[in-house]
Parts: C-alpha cells; structure tokens; sequence
C-alpha cells in the first residue's frame, strides 16, 4: 500500500504498539489475525491520508521500464503500476484478495463493510488492472 519501506517500517512499528497495548482489552470474539490485520488497514489508511506519500514520488522512478524487452520484472512493475493508481479502497481489498488470499468472510470482518460490496471492489479493481495492463503491453 506504500512506496517506501521506510514507510511500511513505520506503519508495522504503529501496528505492533497498537497491538501490544490494546492486547488486554482483546476479547477473542474474533481471530487474532483478523484483528490485527485490522490495526494495521487502519494504520496504513490513516499514513496515506495523512501524508499522500503517493504524491511525493514520482511513479517513474520506482517503475521505469525498458519497453525493448520483455521479461517477468517488467511485468510485475507494470502490475504494481496499475495497482498504484487504484483508489486506496479498491487497492486494498485488492490487495488482501489477490496477495494475501483472505477470505471475503474474513476481509468483512476487518474492514467492516459488507461481502457483497468487497467483491464488487474486487471485481473493479481487478476488472481495471486487467484493462491498464492490456493497454501497457498490446
């Protein structure tokens, strides 16, 4: 969801504090993955909305590619692209389903919205990759 693994550094510190300290007040009605994979949705959407990190660096220079050949690294910076330019609700559920691979039960449960609204996310944001990607590389 962030640029810089200094960032992500930060953000999994945040998480990690907020964890500890809110342990005893867990009350294990949930999975403990769940509720910390909540903590850290939440820490990374406070981050990006706090300090729009995806406008201080220019996706050029984290994904230059070399159009003259193709090989599985550029396809993967072009896949990071276009996720990169999803919005940051759709680039999340993304995100949790294609790389993590959790549930829709699950991803509910962290992010507190509806099934059926995570799969439509996931539908558009997948529907729009799969796009950006056919005009990169046709």
């Amino acid at each position: 969801m962030v640029l810089l693994h200094d960032d992500a550094d930060d953000i999994l510190q945040n998480t990690l504090l907020k964890a500890w300290t809110g342990l005893p007040s867990f009350r294990w009605q949930s999975k403990l993955f769940t509720w910390l994979y909540r903590i850290a949705t939440n820490e990374v959407l406070t981050f990006l909305k706090k300090s729009k990190s995806l406008q201080q660096v220019p996706l050029e220079e984290w994904l230059d590619t070399d159009p003259q050949l193709f090989n599985g690294d550029e396809l993967q910076k072009a896949l990071q692209k276009a996720i990169l330019s999803l919005p940051p609700k759709q680039r999340l559920v993304f995100n949790m389903r294609y790389f993590d691979e959790i549930k829709y039960e699950d991803m509910s449960r962290i992010l507190g919205t509806s099934q059926g609204a995570l799969k439509a996310s996931y539908h558009h944001a997948a529907s729009k990759i799969q796009e950006m990607l056919k005009e990169m590389f046709l």
